[in-house]
């Protein structure tokens, strides 16, 4: 579910009492550990977390006015999302995360590409959420990103 909320403080207003606690410890939790560099805003309807212009002038490649994204949190119909597309693009970052997750918490794994799903507020790991959103630092998401973008890709 995308929100038409202008600023993440009003993207939490807009949330069920039980969901606006998860989400803003979440947010805490990412904010704590995120590299300072790293901007907070509206993204695609979720809270996100973006490279700046003024750092990576190139954009998103999809849509160059878009700054480059690095994460998102929401809160969709059935679940609590964390969208970390570093999980996607690094396959040792997605491999430390695999084998942290079950020392954080007792909840089974739901993950997709970069979407991790919790569907029981109680259950999300806030400080390894944190942890996963400082291991990327702008300027290393950003060679990741390049890498991701110069590889070859396979053909269907």
């Amino acid at each position: 579910m995308t929100s038409s909320a202008t600023t993440p403080e009003e993207y939490l207003a807009t949330l069920p009492e039980d969901r606006r606690a998860a989400m803003q410890q979440l947010r805490q939790a990412i904010k704590k550990h995120i590299d300072k560099d790293y901007e907070e805003r509206m993204s695609y309807g979720m809270i996100g977390y973006v490279v700046p212009h003024s750092i990576f002038p190139a954009g998103y490649h999809c849509d160059p006015k878009l700054p480059l994204g690095y994460m998102n949190i929401a809160s969709q119909k059935n679940f609590i999302a964390v969208y970390h597309m570093g999980v996607y693009g690094s396959k040792e970052l997605f491999d430390w995360f695999v084998a942290e997750y079950p020392k954080h918490t007792k909840a089974k794994l739901d993950m997709g590409k970069s979407c991790i799903r919790f569907k029981k507020p109680d259950q999300i790991p806030f400080d390894l959420i944190g942890q996963l959103a400082g291991k990327l630092s702008v300027k290393r998401w950003i060679e990741c990103y390049e890498q991701m973008l110069s590889a070859p890709r396979e053909k269907k």
